[in-house]
């Protein structure tokens, strides 16, 4: 098909920071990719201009942040020839793609939540989207609705299924603010060091989290100060690095 106007709209919610959401692509060069990259939304578009260059006729914008954090968000692109308008959540991008053409030419499939099997020309090589997916339509049609009424013209690869299952959060409560704390034994001679979490508290003070760095090195510790999260690091022998937020 070749498209003057495209308008796509969805709204999605994961826990992985890359993955492609949707792609569509074509035998001149033509393209239109939404995928998740380190947590953040980037948009590709080529409408494709056989006098150009790929460097020269490939549009890319990226917006938001942290999307991976497990609750929803909206997405719409909207497409008028050349003029496009990109909008993640409440903040929108307006751009201009580039070279001479006005159209979009898709000669293959349109994919959600993934790309099929490398094999066509011009396929990019991307992480599938690990997550959940609602309200999705592209130029008005419903896509998911499509697929649970398996219509013929859309099929469905791999583990899809018409649900969201809520993922299994298990808390925990320290009643004592002098007794209570959780002790991870250590590993010797780590070279780094990953923690995170999420809390909430009435109290303005209180320790999160103390750990030795290594073997003399000091202490590291997280804590709330007058209801501010401190990050302090206190080597031995240099001044201690505090860190506020």
């Amino acid at each position: 098909m070749s498209t003057f106007k495209d308008v796509v709209s969805l709204k999605f919610k994961s826990m992985q920071g890359d993955g492609v959401l949707f792609h569509g692509e074509g035998q001149r060069g033509d393209y239109i990719t939404l995928e998740l990259q380190k947590g953040k939304l980037s948009l590709h578009i080529n409408l494709g201009d056989s006098n150009l260059h790929f460097s020269n006729s490939h549009a890319s914008v990226t917006l938001g942040s942290l999307l991976d954090d497990q609750h929803w968000h909206s997405v719409l692109i909207e497409r008028f020839n050349k003029q496009v308008n990109f909008t993640v959540d409440k903040y929108t991008q307006h751009f201009r793609t580039k070279g001479d053409s006005d159209h979009l030419d898709i000669d293959y499939e349109l994919s959600f939540g993934g790309i099929p099997v490398p094999g066509k020309p011009g396929t990019f090589q991307r992480k599938n989207f690990h997550g959940c997916i609602e309200n999705l339509y592209y130029n008005g049609v419903n896509i998911i609705d499509l697929a649970k009424r398996r219509k013929p013209q859309i099929y469905t690869v791999g583990n899809v299924t018409f649900s969201c299952s809520e993922p299994q959060i298990v808390p925990i409560t320290f009643v004592s603010n002098s007794r209570s704390y959780l002790l991870l034994p250590g590993t010797p001679q780590i070279d780094g060091l990953s923690v995170s979490f999420q809390f909430r508290t009435w109290n303005k003070d209180g320790l999160l989290l103390f750990t030795e760095l290594s073997e003399n090195s000091g202490p590291l510790l997280v804590y709330l100060h007058g209801g501010r999260l401190t990050l302090l690091i206190q080597k031995e022998t240099e001044n201690p690095v505090e860190i506020s937020e």
